[in-house]
């Protein structure tokens, strides 16, 4: 049930008069999550209007009268556009400010589900949009203690599966036998039902240069076979079926030999840093209670590759939020494709996952990050030295 109270005292607390939500073909998954709503017919434009203060109000068409029926507040029911456009006004009347899904510049897409022209149309009755980016994670990417639970308990799992893999393509190295990318990626999806774990996919398994596209995605028909004196990497995620589980979601590399190269773990070393870097740059702040946002941590991961020279061939953000959808809608940690302003919140959780990416191979090393009030940590096992799948004894990470 949607807490009003609880949106209402952060309004005050961010000096917002309301939060105006929106949508029509469920176009917006966010307002639907944050007001608890199901998915019912919503083949009409619907409003809600939660103020600081006082009673919300709600703009429903009449064919579709019933669709904020679960929702406190006023009703009013169009049914022509000069009534929709009449009611909108009477809905926004006294409003000065309103938070909707909406990024200035489009700056963070993750957020910005409203159409231009309702904009424009809720900006025709004077109100000033603002948006609503720092709202939907307070309400959107903290997670409770059962959620986190959920996450651990995925990863206990997940981490199985990937220690399973890698013996998997040990063995068929050793016996000569051939091992594609989409078969590894087949026998994990499997060990996923078995565990009772599930994902919107499943995981990149990538070998040789195909490691060095960060989002590949191996089929029966475009895959490789993984070979010695290659790399592999597994970037793996999932969740339980509980109610309200959240991703776990890590990627681990491996090269298929009884010795890493030079090169290839001097590549590795350096992404390993980078992503300690991140991790301590995390930890300090939280620990000293010091205001963090997301592009913070990715300046301090990606400062590490770039002063190696390796900069160009990190082509991505340094995380992203995790939630019930394994891209959630908190802070990301991102100065690279978007500025990402937004603080690091308690009882959220976000991927650091470095990489570089070359013509030959690719490597990236992930973990999970979750804060709460006193400090940030890794919730997973960590990897430290790459794997070197045919030596006698594969090297471990360790948790921390």
């Amino acid at each position: 049930m949607t807490d009003i109270q609880a949106i209402q005292k952060e309004l005050r607390a961010g000096g917002i008069e309301a939060w105006l939500f929106y949508d029509i073909l469920h176009r917006d998954p966010i307002a639907y999550r944050v007001l608890g709503l199901d998915h019912a017919l919503a083949k009409r434009r619907w409003f809600y209007l939660i103020p600081a203060r006082g009673t919300p109000r709600k703009l429903v068409h009449r064919i579709e009268a019933g669709m904020l029926d679960s929702l406190p507040g006023r009703k009013i029911a169009y049914s022509s556009r000069k009534e929709l456009v009449e009611g909108l006004g009477r809905l926004l009347h006294g409003t000065g400010t309103v938070a909707m899904q909406y990024s200035p510049r489009n700056e963070n897409p993750y957020v910005g589900t409203v159409d231009a022209g309702t904009i424009e149309l809720v900006r025709s009755k004077r109100a000033k949009v603002v948006s609503s980016a720092d709202l939907v994670q307070k309400f959107e990417a903290r997670w409770s203690p059962a959620q986190l639970r959920s996450h651990l308990g995925a990863g206990d799992a997940i981490d199985r599966v990937v220690a399973g893999a890698f013996r998997r393509a040990a063995d068929f190295l050793r016996r000569g036998r051939r091992l594609t990318e989409y078969d590894l990626q087949q026998w994990m999806w499997e060990k996923f039902a078995e565990a009772g774990i599930t994902a919107d996919g499943p995981a990149i398994v990538a070998t040789g240069p195909n490691s060095g596209n960060p989002h590949y995605e191996p089929t029966a028909r475009n895959c490789a076979v993984i070979r010695p004196g290659s790399v592999l990497l597994l970037d793996v995620w999932g969740k339980t079926k509980d109610p309200g589980a959240v991703y776990y979601d890590i990627t681990w590399t491996a090269f298929a030999g009884d010795k890493i190269p030079a090169d290839v773990a001097k590549i590795f070393r350096i992404v390993r840093d980078a992503r300690d870097a991140a991790v301590a740059f995390a930890q300090q702040a939280v620990a000293e209670g010091r205001h963090l946002e997301g592009w913070e941590v990715d300046r301090a991961c990606r400062s590490v590759i770039e002063r190696a020279g390796y900069g160009r061939w990190f082509t991505h953000r340094t995380g992203h939020n995790i939630g019930q959808e394994v891209h959630g809608n908190g802070a990301n940690m991102d100065d690279l494709e978007m500025h990402d302003t937004r603080r690091v919140i308690p009882q959220t959780c976000f991927s650091i996952e470095p990489g570089i990416y070359l013509n030959r191979y690719g490597i990236r090393s992930e973990v999970d990050v979750y804060v709460d009030e006193r400090r940030a940590r890794v919730t997973g096992a960590v990897q430290n030295e790459m794997i070197p799948l045919l030596a006698p004894a594969a090297a471990k990470g360790r948790a921390k």
